[in-house]
């Protein structure tokens, strides 16, 4: 059965793959972005396009209206908007911070509270938030990041509970390495904030560890965690958690086996095993 869905983050990476695999399976899709411009393919393979900021409640108003306007119901929330601020907590300005929340938390937030008084009134829909495995397990240098993502994870949890008894779903995707904008701008911004003063050789050596993850066989495309939303989307009764592509389930496996000093120690041994191969 064909689904109305709302998208965001829809310009690029896993949100574009994610538009073009739901409108390949017969789906109705608004994709929204803070740039339009970013997304005329997906426009001309059949999506509605939608001028959308997770930061601006009027945006975000005005976009949940538009699709109910023209569509008379949202069956899907697909919230994917987000990016990774990296940093020593030390070093990140309460600004930067506010605006990690801003975007990876109470964005997504919002538009959940914007599109559930619909769902409700029809007694189904399926809320798709997209984690990440970052939601299981911290690292150095993603305090804020990481912060989110178990943020995102706990009120996922919390909302499944709370939306059961109104026939709405709520599913987590926790996408592992994956070849999108998201490596670099994480990057970037670590070296920006803590490339020098007293984290610098930490940071430097996580900044490798990142781009590492961008290399060899591990990193998978977005199509994967597309293919996997797209499941979580038709299938009848959803798993309440994804995790899929770039090593996800073999790291979150790792996680759950090792102690806490023990992942630390396995950390520490990636990022010297990333700075000797990077030279």
């Amino acid at each position: 059965m064909a689904k109305t869905v709302l998208i965001t983050g829809a310009s690029s990476g896993i949100g574009e793959a994610t538009a073009k695999g739901l409108l390949a399976a017969g789906h109705t899709v608004y994709a929204g972005a803070r740039r339009v411009d970013r997304m005329q393919k997906l426009a001309a393979a059949g999506a509605r396009l939608l001028a959308l900021d997770v930061t601006d409640d009027a945006s975000m108003t005005a976009a949940v209206e538009t699709v109910l306007r023209n569509a008379g119901r949202i069956d899907v929330l697909v919230s994917n908007a987000g990016y990774g601020s990296y940093g020593a907590l030390e070093d990140v300005s309460p600004e930067e911070a506010r605006r990690q929340f801003d975007v990876n938390v109470f964005g997504l937030a919002r538009l959940i509270q914007l599109v559930l008084p619909s769902m409700r009134a029809q007694r189904s829909g399926r809320i798709v938030n997209v984690s990440s495995i970052g939601g299981r397990f911290g690292e150095p240098f993603g305090a804020w990041y990481h912060a989110t993502k178990f943020a995102v994870e706990g009120l996922s949890d919390s909302l499944r509970m709370e939306l059961h008894p109104f026939g709405v779903d709520v599913v987590v995707i926790e996408p592992g390495a994956i070849l999108t904008e998201w490596n670099a701008i994480a990057r970037d911004g670590l070296l920006r904030w803590s490339g020098d003063g007293p984290y610098r050789d930490g940071a430097r050596s996580h900044a490798k560890l990142l781009a590492s993850a961008d290399q060899g066989s591990m990193p998978s495309r977005p199509e994967i965690v597309a293919k996997t939303i797209v499941e979580a989307v038709q299938a009848r009764r959803p798993k309440t958690r994804y995790a899929t592509g770039g090593g996800a389930k073999t790291v979150l496996l790792l996680r759950r086996m090792l102690s806490d000093r023990a992942f630390d120690a396995a950390m520490r041994m990636a990022e010297r095993q990333a700075v000797r191969s990077a030279g």
